[in-house]
């Protein structure tokens, strides 16, 4: 009976002394995730009627409620009489190992927070980017995921990213597509090159600003080589690229004019 006597008192000590604080706590907890949710809420639609892309949005969100979540819990456990100083002690050191043990992470994290900022490319944005061509198809916290031509889905860590070259074939709304199409030297190169130009102007996809360009390249061996430039929008690139290939064959065809191929002679030695 003693022993029960004195842990009931112990119990009632205990509710006297910390009973006030964990309620404390417990009401600032609730009260603190509640306000947490309305300021991200209250975020969400004043970027949402700004500029910032879905990417930015989500990336700036999630990092803001994660650091009002800590600052939560700093005061949460504050209210409950820890020292805040040996906490965050002890934070900081658990963030130390952390780390250590994962400098890559960190390192693409840090690249994700430069991409944001500094925005070289969006969602949507034809890029090139660490030896891979695609359609950005999200920005994430550590990588980003391109669609490739074929269809292919690229996973691209941040840091690599934010410290390599990239080439944005979006940003500037046009690009120009290269290729190059031979007659035979016996062909009349202006008929030659008014009927390459026809084809470029004559397609709906191909801009009319800058004005597409054909013009001798190349005297090569076996033909005389044009540079045919139409530029297009980067959603339309490879419709174009395909595109004037075929129609320029077909073009030089039906007026008469011959596409070299290489001829290859074979000499025999009768012994």
């Amino acid at each position: 009976m003693d022993k029960a006597e004195i842990w009931i008192d112990q119990g009632i000590n205990f509710i006297v002394d910390f009973g006030p604080k964990i309620i404390g706590a417990v009401l600032i907890f609730l009260v603190g995730s509640w306000i947490i949710k309305k300021i991200i809420g209250a975020s969400r639609k004043v970027m949402s009627k700004g500029s910032y892309d879905e990417s930015l949005q989500r990336f700036l969100l999630n990092l803001a409620s994660w650091a009002l979540k800590v600052l939560l819990i700093i005061v949460v456990v504050s209210t409950l009489g820890v020292n805040v100083t040996t906490f965050a002690a002890v934070i900081a050191a658990a963030g130390l190992a952390v780390g250590l043990a994962l400098q890559g992470s960190l390192s693409n994290f840090a690249g994700g927070v430069l991409i944001m900022i500094f925005r070289p490319y969006k969602i949507g944005d034809l890029i090139e980017a660490q030896g891979v061509i695609g359609v950005v198809k999200g920005i994430e916290i550590f990588t980003t995921k391109l669609v490739t031509p074929q269809n292919k889905l690229a996973i691209i860590p941040n840091g690599a990213m934010a410290n390599g070259n990239i080439i944005n074939y979006t940003e500037e709304g046009k690009i120009r597509v290269d290729t190059t199409v031979g007659v035979g030297y016996g062909e009349d190169i202006k008929k030659a090159k008014e009927v390459l130009l026809q084809v470029l102007t004559s397609n709906p996809k191909v801009l009319k600003d800058p004005a597409p360009s054909v013009n001798v390249s190349e005297l090569a061996d076996s033909s005389v080589n044009f540079a045919v430039r139409p530029f297009c929008e980067p959603k339309d690139y490879w419709d174009v690229y395909f595109g004037t290939l075929e129609d320029c064959k077909l073009a030089l065809d039906k007026a008469g004019i011959e596409i070299p191929y290489p001829h290859r002679v074979q000499i025999q030695k009768n012994s």
